[in-house]
């Protein structure tokens, strides 16, 4: 019903630099179900490459010959990120091309993936506080208050940047065909006012404060810019659109 109604980031599969050690990789379109149907949603993973030398990867895309031979490139591999229980489709296909990766599990992933038949291995548990492999380079929580899922959430501190999946979508109205935009713009992520998806709002109510607190700790690490596995990044004053974007959360 909506093939082709969304471009592409291209080019994909292709390391694109943000900041020093930093970078992002646009992938394929992905059918997610919103609102009793399928619907396009463009990809993007994030890359890090710690003072190790070793490469943290948020929400991996596929894995193509061509990104792994730029990826072998940065360094070794050792950390692959389900940042939240609906980001972790192409885990378990890294895992195999990087055995001695650790791959780390947000909460309620363990379940999901059992309850779709994905098979896949978790390694270790992402908390409320980074690990030491990382703790000194990027900070992370987990952003709570929904009922459906928590996301980690993570700030890469030398670059002043914050890596979100889901809680900001901010689809660029140039880039979805007429047949999505109107669903798009009910849910509320039509760039540039991107934010929270309205059904995953909802799952918040009776639980805002929890989500409150969690903002007010991502707010005190002062972001500049954004990186959202879909739609528009936001490049600059991250936390004022941070702000914005969580107005629905309330003061």
């Amino acid at each position: 019903m909506f093939s082709n109604a969304i471009e592409l980031y291209e080019p994909i599969h292709v390391l694109k630099p943000v900041d020093e050690n930093i970078w992002i990789v646009d992938g394929p379109i992905v059918q997610m179900a919103m609102y009793g149907m399928n619907i396009p949603f463009p990809t993007r993973m994030t890359i890090v490459r710690l003072a190790s030398g070793e490469l943290w990867c948020h929400s991996p895309i596929e894995l193509t010959p061509e990104l792994k031979a730029q990826i072998d490139s940065l360094g070794p591999v050792r950390h692959l990120i389900s940042p939240n229980k609906i980001h972790y489709a192409h885990i378990h296909t890294w895992a195999k091309a990087y055995p001695e990766a650790t791959a780390w599990a947000s909460p309620g992933v363990r379940d999901r993936a059992a309850q779709q038949k994905i098979a896949v291995t978790f390694h270790a548990n992402l908390e409320d506080e980074p690990p030491l492999q990382w703790a000194d380079e990027i900070d992370q929580l987990i952003f709570r208050g929904s009922r459906f899922m928590d996301e980690a959430v993570f700030f890469h501190r030398s670059s002043a940047t914050l890596i979100l999946a889901d809680l900001i979508e901010n689809f660029e109205s140039s880039k979805v065909s007429n047949k999505v935009h109107w669903l798009l713009k009910f849910a509320g992520i039509i760039a540039p006012d991107g934010k929270t998806p309205f059904d995953l709002r909802m799952t918040f109510l009776g639980r805002k404060a929890q989500a409150r607190h969690s903002l007010q700790r991502v707010l005190q690490w002062h972001p500049q810019r954004i990186i959202l596995s879909h739609g528009r990044c936001y490049e600059k004053d991250g936390t004022a659109e941070l702000r914005r974007a969580f107005r629905w959360l309330g003061s």
